[in-house]
């Protein structure tokens, strides 16, 4: 079942609601492909075959998490910052968690490339994932798609056997019920103006960076041949995205999984 919602802010171009689908980034893509203006939106109850990074799935009972998807043609990126977009749903999705949850600011914090952890008892626990797909980039119609998933109102009682200590709600943390209607109209409001900066040659690198939590800590690469080496993380690059460690870069396509060495990363996707 489909249901079309009220338009949100400027910023959202067409949005629609699924009971299910198969994966919301694809829904946007055939938008997209259709020609549907940018930004235009996908949200979905359930999914029968989210994804994450390298063939990862995600794993969330019908209505407990918040999963969407956005569609960009960002003509008004150049192809090697195109790593802002992720970034700034993120901060936005972070912010608005934050808020509907009751939580001090800088609680939901990112894990580099892709996920919004929180500190607790034990090591870090997941909260969501995010996942951009890119088409035609260096033409004159490149198309972005940035999916998330949020970990909404699940509570922990619910959580699969298998992930329950790698993973948490915002549900959870606020000790209540969340509302994913008001934490989705929290985030447009926050990334709208986001987006407009990135329009206009501006992204709010200092804030992307401060919320890293692997900055100063140890962490092991896990590359994509399976290769693992634990190096120390001293930052991230505002200006390429990359993962700064022991003096040099890395970025997201040479590695298949960065985890802290102290804590246990859930796995996850959109």
């Amino acid at each position: 079942m489909t249901r079309l919602l009220p338009l949100m802010p400027q910023l959202i171009s067409r949005q629609e609601r699924f009971d299910v689908v198969g994966s919301t980034n694809d829904v946007v893509r055939g938008w997209l492909m259709d020609g549907t203006p940018e930004v235009c939106l996908a949200r979905a109850d359930e999914q029968s075959a989210g994804r994450g990074r390298d063939g990862r799935t995600w794993t969330a009972r019908p209505g407990g998490a918040l999963l969407l998807s956005l569609g960009f043609r960002p003509v008004w990126l150049r192809p090697e910052q195109l790593w802002r977009l992720a970034a700034v749903v993120s901060l936005a999705m972070a912010e608005a968690g934050e808020e509907v949850a009751r939580l001090p600011e800088g609680t939901i914090a990112l894990k580099w490339p892709n996920d919004l952890v929180v500190e607790a008892p034990g090591g870090l626990r997941k909260l969501a994932g995010v996942l951009g797909e890119t088409d035609r980039i260096g033409t004159d119609d490149p198309r972005a798609v940035i999916g998330i998933g949020v970990n909404g109102a699940w509570s922990r009682d619910e959580f699969p056997a298998d992930l329950a200590d790698a993973m948490t709600s915002l549900a959870e943390l606020a000790s209540g019920p969340i509302d994913h209607d008001t934490l989705l109209t929290l985030f447009v409001d926050r990334l709208e103006p986001r987006v407009d900066d990135l329009r206009h040659g501006q992204f709010d690198g200092l804030g992307w960076s401060e919320r890293q939590v692997t900055t100063d800590r140890d962490v092991d690469l896990v590359g994509v041949d399976g290769s693992r080496t634990t190096v120390n993380a001293t930052g991230v690059d505002v200006e390429t995205g990359a993962l700064l460690v022991d003096g040099r870069s890395v970025f997201v396509g040479e590695i298949a999984h960065v985890r802290l060495s102290d804590t246990v990363a859930a796995r996850g996707g959109v």
